[in-house]
C-alpha cells in the first residue's frame, strides 16, 4: 500500500437523482475492490463526495462501476470564494503544474449546481483562469488533459444565491458507468412490461449486491428480467424464477402502446441475446417462491429481487383454499390453483432462502414497500444469519415510499430458529396505500411538507408509482 503521505484527494462529482443510494453504493464497490480510502466529506445530499485513495487506478476502477456518479477528479482546490480558490491555484505544487506543460493539450469544463449559466458566461469563468500558466493548445474535442471547475450554489431551487457556496477545481480523472444506462433504456429494449426495472436502479442494485465477473445471481421473481441485465452487465451468470407463466414466456398483452402483438423472441432470454449478454444467461423458471426449486446445498453469490407489492402486481403462491384429497398414484402434492402470498410470508420466504442459499458474505437485495408516517427501521424484516448494510428509500407518493435493503450472509443458518423474524409492519401496505383517508391530521402535514421540500430540491428524483422487477 503506498504510504498515507502520497495519497490524494478526489472529489466525485454525482448526478442530481437518486440521492440516498450515492453513499450505499460507492461504498458496496469500495468494499467489494478492497480499494484504500479515506472519506473527507460524504453529505447526505449536497452533490459532491471527497474522498482520499492512493492512486488514480483506484478512482478509474471505482468509476468503472457507479452509476449515481457521474465523474470523478482530482482535487486541486476548494474554497467557499472564488479569490481563496485563486490563491491555493496560484500555489500548486510542481507535480501538477507539471501537466501546464506546452506539449499537453487541455479544454476548461465549467458546471454550476442549481444554476443555469449560458454559455457567455462560461466562457467569462474559464477567462477568469487566465493566470495559470498553461502552455498548451486548447483543444475541445480530445484534449490529453481536462481542467474541471465546479460552482454549488445550494439545494434550493427557489432561493439561488447571488454568489455560489462552494468552488471547486481539479483534474478529470474519469467518467462513471452512466453512459451504460442509456444502452439498456427502456424505450428501446426488446422485451419490457408494466412494471419493468428502470436501468439506472438495476445496475445501483446490482452494485449494492457486489457482483463481479463469474457470480452466479438469482432474482426470485424475476419477471421480464431488468435485474437480470444489469447483473449481467457486470459479469454475473443470471437466472431467475416467477410464478407468472405467461410472462417469462413473453405472452403477456403488450406493454407498449400500438403494439397488438408479441413477437416471437420477446422475452427474457431475447432481451439478453440483444444486449450480447446471452454467454451469461444460465436459465429462468415458472416456479413458486415460497417452495424454492434449487437444490438445499446449491449457493448463489447474490439475490436481487424487487417482490410484488399487490399495488399492480399480485402477490400470489402455489395453493388453494379448497381441502381436497391427494391422489394417491401422485407422488408428491398437487396444488391446482394459486392463493394470496401475504407480505410477511413472502419476505420470510425470500430472507430465509437468501440464509440458506447464499454463499457466506454474499449479499441479498431487495425492494420493500412503506407506508412512510409508520416507519420504523427496527421494524424492518431481520434474519439471524444475515447483516443490513444499507437502507435507502425511493418516495413514491405523500404517504408511501419504498426502501431499498441490503443484507450481507454472515453465517450459516445451524437450527430451525435460524428464521426470519417478521414484524408487524408493512403488511397491510396495499389497503392503507389505496386508503390515504387513514393519515390525518399533524401526522400528514409533516409528511406533505418532507415530501415537497425533497421533490424542490432534488427535482427528477421522485417516483411517480410503485413498480415490481
Amino acid at each position: 500500500m503506498a504510504a498515507r503521505h502520497t495519497w490524494k484527494s478526489y472529489l466525485l462529482w454525482c448526478a442530481n437523482e437518486h440521492v440516498s443510494f450515492r453513499i450505499p453504493e460507492v461504498e458496496a464497490i469500495l468494499a467489494m475492490y478492497k480499494i484504500p480510502h479515506t472519506w473527507i466529506e460524504k453529505p447526505a445530499e449536497n452533490p459532491w463526495m471527497l474522498i482520499s485513495m492512493p492512486s488514480e487506478d483506484c478512482a478509474v476502477k471505482l468509476m468503472k462501476r457507479s452509476v449515481t456518479v457521474r465523474s470523478i477528479i482530482e482535487l486541486w482546490a476548494r474554497a467557499t470564494t472564488k479569490e481563496h480558490l485563486d490563491d491555493q491555484l496560484k500555489t500548486l505544487p510542481t507535480e501538477l503544474t507539471s501537466y501546464f506543460e506546452k506539449e499537453n493539450t487541455f479544454k476548461v469544463v465549467v458546471d454550476t449546481f442549481n444554476k443555469v449559466t449560458s454559455q457567455e458566461d462560461k466562457i467569462k469563468k474559464i477567462e477568469s483562469f487566465s493566470f495559470l500558466p498553461i502552455l498548451g493548445t486548447a483543444n475541445l474535442k480530445n484534449p490529453s488533459v481536462t481542467y474541471h471547475y465546479y460552482e454549488f450554489f445550494g439545494l434550493d431551487a427557489g432561493r439561488i444565491p447571488e454568489k455560489p457556496f462552494d468552488y471547486f477545481f481539479g483534474r478529470w480523472v474519469s467518467n462513471s458507468e452512466r453512459s451504460a444506462v442509456e444502452k439498456y433504456s427502456l424505450k428501446t429494449r426488446h422485451f419490457i412490461g408494466n412494471t419493468s426495472m428502470d436501468p439506472k436502479l438495476s445496475m445501483i442494485m446490482a452494485n449494492l449486491a457486489q457482483i463481479d465477473a463469474g457470480h452466479i445471481v438469482v432474482d426470485p421473481f424475476v419477471g421480464t428480467g431488468s435485474l437480470l441485465v444489469a447483473a449481467a452487465h457486470f459479469g454475473g451468470y443470471v437466472c431467475g424464477t416467477d410464478i407468472d407463466y405467461l410472462t417469462l414466456h413473453g405472452k403477456m398483452k403488450p406493454s407498449r402502446a400500438h403494439q397488438k402483438k408479441r413477437q416471437p423472441d420477446e422475452d427474457i432470454k431475447g432481451n439478453l441475446k440483444a444486449y450480447n449478454l446471452f454467454s451469461r444467461y444460465l436459465d429462468v423458471f415458472v416456479g413458486d417462491a415460497s417452495r424454492p426449486v434449487w437444490r438445499p446445498e446449491f449457493r448463489f453469490d447474490s439475490i436481487i429481487t424487487d417482490p410484488p407489492y399487490g399495488i399492480r402486481e399480485s402477490t400470489e403462491k402455489v395453493g388453494s383454499k379448497k381441502v381436497a384429497p391427494v391422489p394417491e398414484e401422485l407422488a408428491s402434492p398437487h396444488f391446482p390453483s394459486k392463493t394470496q402470498y401475504g407480505l410477511g410470508d413472502m419476505y420470510k420466504d425470500l430472507l430465509n432462502f437468501a440464509a440458506n442459499n447464499l454463499k457466506l458474505n454474499g449479499r441479498v437485495v431487495f425492494w420493500i414497500p412503506i407506508i412512510r408516517m409508520e416507519y420504523d427501521p427496527d421494524l424492518l424484516p431481520e434474519h439471524p444469519c444475515l447483516e443490513r448494510v444499507s437502507n435507502s428509500e425511493q418516495i413514491l407518493n405523500l404517504h408511501s415510499s419504498r426502501r431499498l435493503i441490503t443484507m450481507q450472509k454472515t453465517m450459516e443458518p445451524k437450527e430451525a430458529a435460524d428464521s426470519a423474524i417478521i414484524h408487524d409492519l408493512q403488511y397491510t401496505f396495499r389497503h392503507k396505500f389505496f386508503n390515504t383517508s387513514e393519515i390525518k391530521g399533524r401526522a400528514r402535514e409533516d409528511v406533505q411538507a418532507e415530501y415537497l421540500t425533497k421533490r424542490s430540491k432534488r427535482g427528477n428524483g421522485v417516483a411517480k408509482l410503485p413498480c415490481h422487477e
